[in-house]
Formats: structure tokens, sequence, C-alpha cells
């Protein structure tokens, strides 16, 4: 990962490959941002001119290159777009900051050393701008020649470009406090977070339920997180019938991961539950042609909530956050579960399978009863779950739904606060009628209109009385088809990181709602 310091240097003298600055988009043309100050003297004052002239506006994620002034040890400037120019006496917030710094490091992949000039008027505004740096830097190239030349012999050249390897945040206080703690909190985050963009993006023929698990055992014993896995023997004798009613088509066994960390001095216990269909078919239900490409990313859920644990556990978070992983590959096979067929869950409910693409929601039921057991003052599951949510929401912004509204509107609050789009959405009650069953307790389907919403009511009926419970529908963007922006790659985007993190800072801090 990049690695990443904060300096004093002043911009014209430190040895870098480029000096990064902010330009803001003014009601007269671009403007330079504040922490740009000596670069725009080494231009006479005029660099926003320079700039305009170049075809800069300053329009968010906008990058422009242009020679530096004479007498600077770095040979390019760099100027990205931070959006919108702030009123007077406000600055940029940090999601600007974030976007700006991400695009910058992704548009210097390659060089060895970059100086970023952004505003940094507090401590925040510095782990903005190091998450930024260290999330927009990100490449996944493990499956690639190119990258293993690049990164090879001394002299090797290869096709690819190595990520920008060193970062140093220009206005930094390196003494300070505040910002030692903030730039730690950034790379905590972001590499834990950038773990969880590795497995979404990880094959499915070498990231198959048991591999999930090895990983998370793996980084349970580095970190101190107890760990406990679940295999195919154990959810039998368990009575564990959602998961391994998905998981009886594929060769590859099913698990169910708990990861749990503890701390003396907490005073809350939140659970996350995460969906981790390592592959999805569909099942007998198969996925039209040109919907099963990017179905590696099905686990985003799962990799979600076992990054924010591990997260947790590094910032050593005043709470204690539990982690469940319902890991399974949805396969047709003859052993396959059936449209038709009804599936004992660990509650004892029993759920008749109408369409075996409506996976996610029986293993994630499994899981959350299993949480439940542990009475936690809150859970949250995180999931791709429904195709309509993206049909309602799009491809960036994620649903939230919940039993209790205070507890809603404070995980959308936290999403909002950490730059991940989120939105409240209903539980309309007259939608549940439509999982009765003549068969079964419920059916694994309801109305086709609002279906996302549906299958919230679902997961629903597998929380425990008085838990408040919020259910993230990451459908949309888990996974980023198009091309990159801002510090969010293509691929796996480690969507819903951020918001459990915060979500388990404001319960360590009596905060939450």
């Amino acid at each position: 990962m990049t690695a990443l310091t904060l300096s004093t240097a002043a911009a014209p003298g430190l040895r870098a490959d480029a000096i990064v600055i902010g330009v803001a988009k003014g009601s007269n043309g671009p403007s330079v941002a504040p922490g740009a100050e000596a670069v725009d003297k080494a231009y006479d004052g005029r660099l926003a001119d320079v700039l305009e002239t170049l075809g800069a506006s300053g329009a968010e994620g906008e990058v422009t290159k242009l020679p530096a002034p004479s007498g600077f040890k770095a040979p390019v400037v760099v100027a990205v777009g931070l959006g919108a120019e702030p009123d007077k006496d406000a600055g940029f917030d940090g999601e600007a900051l974030r976007r700006a710094a991400g695009a910058a490091a992704r548009a210097l992949a390659g060089a060895k050393k970059a100086a970023f000039a952004l505003p940094l008027a507090e401590a925040a505004d510095a782990g903005a701008v190091a998450e930024g740096v260290l999330l927009g830097a990100y490449a996944f190239d493990a499956y690639k020649e190119s990258a293993k030349e690049t990164k090879g012999a001394k002299g090797a050249k290869g096709n690819g470009k190595a990520p920008l390897a060193e970062a140093a945040l220009l206005g930094g206080k390196p003494r300070d406090k505040a910002y030692k703690a903030a730039i730690e909190r950034a790379a905590a985050v972001s590499e834990e977070l950038n773990r969880a963009r590795d497995l979404v993006n990880t094959p499915p023929n070498d990231l198959d339920p048991e591999a999930f698990a090895a990983v998370a055992q793996t980084a349970a014993k580095e970190h101190g997180i107890k760990v406990q896995v679940l295999d195919e023997k154990a959810l039998t004798k368990g009575g564990y019938g959602g998961i391994l009613g998905v998981g009886a088509g594929s060769a590859s066994g099913p698990r169910l991961v708990k990861l749990s960390y503890t701390s003396p001095k907490a005073k809350k216990s939140l659970a996350f539950v995460g969906k981790g269909i390592t592959y999805d078919s569909g099942g007998i239900s198969l996925k039209p042609a040109g919907h099963n490409e990017t179905m590696k990313c099905d686990m985003a859920g799962a990799a979600a909530v076992f990054a924010a644990v591990v997260a947790a556990a590094r910032l050593g978070l005043e709470v204690n956050v539990t982690g469940w992983l319902a890991l399974a590959e949805n396969m047709p096979s003859g052993s396959a579960t059936r449209p038709g067929d009804v599936l004992r869950m660990y509650s004892g409910k029993t759920v008749e399978v109408l369409n075996t693409d409506a996976e996610g929601r029986l293993v994630l039921a499994d899981a959350l009863w299993a949480a439940s057991q542990e009475k936690p003052d809150a859970i949250i599951d995180v999931a791709t779950l429904t195709g309509a949510m993206m049909l309602a929401l799009g491809s960036r912004t994620y649903g939230v739904m919940a039993n209790d509204d205070a507890f809603r509107s404070a995980v959308y609050e936290a999403a909002e606060e950490v730059g991940e789009p989120a939105w409240p959405m209903p539980m309309p009650e007259h939608l549940r009628k439509g999982l009765d069953s003549a068969t079964a307790d419920m059916a694994n389907m309801g109305e086709r209109m609002g279906g996302g919403l549906v299958a919230g009511l679902f997961l629903r009926e597998f929380v425990g009385e008085g838990i408040a419970w919020a259910h993230l529908d990451i459908a949309g963007p888990a996974f980023n088809e198009g091309a990159p922006f801002g510090y969010t790659p293509k691929g796996g985007t480690g969507t819903a990181v951020r918001t459990l993190v915060r979500v388990a800072e404001l319960a360590a801090a009596g905060e939450l709602g």
C-alpha cells in the first residue's frame, strides 16, 4: 500500500515526481485552493489563468498536468478538481478532498513519490486526503503477468504501472497527536477496505467458501480476533438449513464464520452479518446470459463485514464487534435445492424456496438468527441482495432499511459522514403478506414490485425480538463495472466498510442513536 507521511516541507524544495494541488470551480473560472500558495507564487500568481488556458475548470475529479516552475525539484504539477468553491467562511468537505486525492493518486500510477499540497485546515482533512490517496492508488494485479514484470528485477519493464509508492501530505503536522491519529486511522481503515476489494476481485475458482474462511482465520490470528468456522458437518448438526440449502448444489461446501473482537472497556456490542455467496449462478433458477460474469462479487457483504471487524480491532475501538460471514456457492447440480423445496432454517421456521436465485436472504436468515442469540445491542447486515435496489437507487447508492427509525437514521447519517452514498428505505407492512406460503411458514419470494423492500421484510423475520437491526442492500455500488472515479476503482469497491467502522466508533463513544 502507498506509504504516507506528514510533511512541513515547502513544495519548491521537495524531491518528488509530482506536486498535487487543488483547484476549485469558481463563478469566474478555476481558483487555486489553499495549500498551493507556494506553487501559485512560483507562477507569479497566475496559476489559475494558466490552468484555465489549458482547459481546466476545477470540476470534481478533473486532472490537469503541467510542467513545474523553474527552481522546483519536482518536474510536474498535477492540478486536481475539488468541485464547487465553498462559501467564504467554509472549507472543503472531507468527501471533496477524498475524491480529489483519489483521482490524483490514480493518475500518478507508476510514480515513486508525490507531494499533496491540498487544503489541510484540520486533522480531519489530513485523514480525508490520506484515505483518498490510499483508496485511489489501489490496483488489483495479482493475475497479470505485466504486473509481475513491473515489480520484478531492477530495470525490468512491464506493461503495467505500479501504484503510487509514497505520498507526502504537505501542511500536515507530524508532531500533532490529532494529525498522527487521523493518518493512522486512515491507514488502518483503507488497508482493510482494500483487502475487501481484493476478495471481491478474486476469481471464484480461487475463492470458494473454504478459501474465504481460511483468509479470515489468518487475519483473525494476526489481529487477536477469535474465530470459529462451522463446516458442513457442524452446520448440519446445528440445523442451519438456509446456508446448507444454498450450498447444496456446489462441490465447494458452505461455511459460517464467526469473528469476535472484544474490548475490555466495551459497554456496547454490535453484530455485523455479511452475505458471502462466493459465486452466484442462480442455482436451478439459472441467471440469464449476461448476468453471470460479475457474480464473483456476490460475497461483497461478507468482505465488508470481515474488513470492518479487523479494522475495529486494529483501531482498538472500545466496543465489542462480532462478524458473521455466511459463505456458500450457489450452483445448479443434481443435489441442488429446487424451486418448491422447503428448508428448515436455523430459527426453526420453514421456508418454501420459490426461486433459488433469491438465495442471499436464505444464508443471511440463518446468520441473523445466530447473531441474535447473543443479544447484541444492534445488528447490521450487508448484502448484494437485490437487482430491485439497483433499479431504485442506481449503481452508486445503497439502500438502508431497519426495524427502528432512529437506528436507520443513525446508520444513514454515518454513511453520509464517511462519504458512502446511501438512502433510507421504507418497509411497507402490506408487502409482508406476499411472503406467505400455503406449504411452509413463509416463502423466499413475494411481490415483484418493491422486491428490494420485500427482501428486507423477509430478513426482519429472523432478527431477535428487541434488537435494533439495519439492512444495507449494496447491490449497486459494491462492484463498479464502469470507469474509475474519485477514489473508486473499476471492480470491487469495498462499499459499506467505512460505514460499519463509523457505526462502531459511534457505539464506542456512546453516540449511536
